[in-house]
């Protein structure tokens, strides 16, 4: 056999052609923009305090405000300054977490959201969009605020989970297993929406499922794959959003909710998110739904322990083309920010 023959049968490495980019790894990531001891203090005491009102040992209403998605950090940052501001006005009576929204689910496509897109060219960058992630979600959380986002992918957790105090997991997601066995794995506490048809079976069964522990297929924190146990997470509720035309704010859906949540033997803690279909996608209804939600509470209910409201500093939505209205939404309409805070008020 000559030398030209040994060398052709010699396995070849393969080119993946669909890796476009080297990623750091979560541990990499971290000792980049190291999230610092004091601040992982803060993060512990505002998950505890969210449990506290989901377990009803705190009496506070958990409200979960800011914009749909974060895809201007000067902007989001701004309103994290003005929230932090009124929130320390109202700590008696709310607990304001805000919304840092980095990834956007879908119906077909779009902008995916500051975590893969951050310049929304249409061609991505999680490089650059994991280093800004981390360094927005830093700088809301030394303003003081308990931050809030939801989980899309599971790989994407293990880079920002360390600087969230709550996290919700969509209707489109609820009934995915690998989503199930993440919450089952995350440090905080987790809201699974009703299913996009308004039903609340697929999110109970998901609140049970990440109540309990799992092995699954993850990656340590040097980004090797690796198998993984998971601890459980008993810090699970149901979050009511409505459903394919059909509100569940009302009285009656939010009792027959808890009341579903008592015969599966799940704790009847629930929050409303005002915006999405329970609005009917007239981000305006907010207002009204989150008041109606207070009367509900006043009226003895409890178990309604948070609400979600869509708010950014400019009221509406606009394309994402031309120059753009600093503070206004790309995606789902917002209140603006003076709604925002006469709404808030109206929660002391």
């Amino acid at each position: 056999m000559t030398d030209s023959q040994t060398t052709s049968e010699q396995p070849q490495p393969v080119q993946d052609s669909a890796a476009l980019q080297s990623l750091p790894t979560p541990a990499e990531l971290k000792q980049q923009l190291p999230c610092p001891d004091e601040l992982h203090k803060q993060v512990e005491q505002h998950r505890e305090a969210v449990r506290a009102i989901l377990r009803g040992e705190d009496e506070r209403l958990l409200v979960v405000v800011g914009p749909c998605s974060a895809h201007d950090e000067v902007a989001a940052l701004e309103y994290g300054e003005r929230l932090a501001e009124l929130a320390a006005t109202l700590q008696d009576r709310c607990l304001i977490v805000m919304r840092a929204y980095l990834e956007k689910p879908r119906t077909t496509v779009g902008w995916k959201g500051l975590l893969y897109d951050p310049e929304r060219t249409g061609e991505g960058d999680l490089a650059q969009g994991l280093v800004r992630s981390r360094r927005l979600l830093l700088n809301l959380a030394q303003l003081g605020l308990p931050l809030a986002t939801e989980a899309l992918n599971p790989t994407a957790v293990d880079y920002l989970s360390d600087l969230v105090s709550w996290t919700a997991v969509g209707a489109r997601t609820t009934e995915s297993q690998l989503h199930r066995e993440m919450a089952s794995q995350l440090p905080m506490p987790v809201g699974f929406k009703n299913g996009t048809d308004g039903s609340h079976g697929m999110a109970l069964n998901a609140m049970r499922s990440a109540a309990s522990s799992h092995y699954r297929l993850g990656t340590d924190v040097h980004g090797r794959p690796a198998m993984m146990q998971t601890p459980g997470n008993p810090d699970t509720h149901l979050v009511l959003r409505g459903g394919r035309g059909v509100t569940n704010y009302d009285e009656a859906s939010v009792t027959a909710a808890q009341q579903q949540l008592r015969e599966n033997g799940l704790t009847p803690s629930v929050m409303v998110d005002c915006s999405h279909d329970n609005a009917c996608k007239e981000h305006q209804r907010q207002t009204g739904i989150a008041r109606e939600l207070l009367r509900q509470r006043r009226a003895g209910n409890h178990r309604i322990v948070g609400i979600m409201i869509e708010s950014f500093l400019v009221d509406g939505k606009q394309k994402d083309e031309g120059e753009l209205t600093y503070g206004q939404s790309i995606t789902d309409p917002c209140l603006g920010w003076d709604e925002t805070a006469r709404l808030l008020q109206q929660m002391a």
